[in-house]
C-alpha cells in the first residue's frame, strides 16, 4: 500500500496545517512548470497531489488511516496475501503499485480535461471580446466587397459560429456555475457551498458587462483613429456603425477557437 504520509514527507499523526505545509513545499519543488514540463515531473507531481487530496480531506484520511493501520499490522488470517512470505509480500507491492498508477493516470486524465475545458472557456471568452473590440473599432467593409456567393458564405459562417458559441458558453455555465437556492428555502434547508466557482448571475453579469465594454472602448477609440490613420484604410474602417458588423464576432470565434483546437491535438 502507498504510504501517503511518506511521500509528503510528514509523520503519521501530522496536523492538517502540516500536511498542506509540506505540500506546498513539495509543490513549489516539484511542479512541471518548475521542471520544463517533463512527464516524469508530472506523474511525480500527480502522486504528491494524490496524497494531499487523500490526507487533507478528514473522511477520506480516516477511511485511509484505517486501511493503512490494517496493513501495518499485517494480520496473517491464512491467505496469501497477508503472509509474511516474501513471495506474497512482493505480490502485494505489485498489487498495490498497480492501484496507484491508475490513481495517477486517473488524476492527470481528470487534470488534462480540466484544463483543456478551462482553456476554451478563456479562449472564448477572450476571443468574443477582443473580437467585438476591433470591430467596433474598424467597422470593416467586408460585406460590401462580397458579391452574393461572398454574402451566402458569410452568412452561413455567422450561423455556425453563432451556434458555436452559445453551445461553447452553454457549456462554461454548465461546468462554472451554479445557482443558488432561494433565500427562504437556504434558511430551512440550509444551503450547502457549491463546488463550482461562480453564480449563473455572476457569470451573466460578466459576459454582458466584458461584451458592451469592449463594444464602447472600440467605438470610442475608432472615433479617434480615424481622423489618424484609418482613414487611408476605406476597406478596414467605416466612421458608419451598420448590421453587418454583427456577423463579425461569432466567425472570428469560431475561426480562433478551431485554431485553438487544431493546435491542442497537434501538442
Amino acid at each position: 500500500m502507498v504510504d501517503y504520509y511518506k511521500i509528503l514527507g510528514v509523520k503519521y499523526g501530522a496536523s492538517a496545517a502540516e500536511i498542506k505545509s509540506a505540500y506546498r513545499r513539495l509543490a513549489r519543488q516539484r511542479h512541471p512548470d518548475v521542471n520544463r514540463g517533463s512527464e516524469s515531473a508530472a506523474r511525480e507531481f500527480a502522486r504528491i497531489a494524490l496524497a494531499y487530496r487523500t490526507l487533507s480531506n478528514p473522511q477520506e484520511r480516516a477511511s485511509y488511516d484505517i486501511e493503512l493501520r490494517k496493513r501495518r499490522n499485517n494480520y496473517n488470517g491464512g491467505s496469501v496475501f497477508n503472509s509474511n512470505n516474501p513471495h506474497a509480500q512482493r505480490m502485494r507491492r505489485v498489487a498495490a503499485q498497480a492501484r496507484w498508477d491508475r490513481a495517477v493516470d486517473h488524476w492527470l486524465e481528470a487534470e488534462r480535461r480540466e484544463n483543456q475545458a478551462l482553456s476554451q472557456a478563456v479562449f472564448t471568452t477572450v476571443t468574443l471580446f477582443l473580437s467585438t473590440f476591433i470591430v467596433a473599432m474598424l467597422k470593416p467593409r467586408f460585406w460590401y466587397t462580397f458579391n452574393y456567393t461572398g454574402r451566402a458564405v458569410m452568412v452561413t459562417l455567422f450561423l455556425i459560429g453563432l451556434w458555436h458559441l452559445a453551445t461553447r458558453l452553454r457549456a462554461c455555465f454548465e461546468r462554472y456555475t451554479y445557482q443558488p437556492k432561494p433565500f427562504q428555502e437556504s434558511i430551512i434547508h440550509g444551503e450547502e457551498k457549491s463546488e463550482k466557482p461562480f453564480t449563473r448571475f455572476a457569470a451573466s453579469t460578466f459576459l454582458v458587462v466584458g461584451y458592451l465594454a469592449s463594444l464602447a472602448a472600440g467605438l470610442f477609440v475608432g472615433e479617434h483613429m480615424y481622423y489618424i490613420i484609418l482613414s487611408d484604410m476605406p476597406l478596414f474602417f467605416d466612421p458608419q456603425i451598420r448590421p453587418d458588423l454583427l456577423f463579425y464576432p461569432p466567425i472570428a470565434v469560431l475561426i480562433v477557437d478551431m485554431m485553438h483546437t487544431v493546435a491542442s491535438k497537434i501538442d
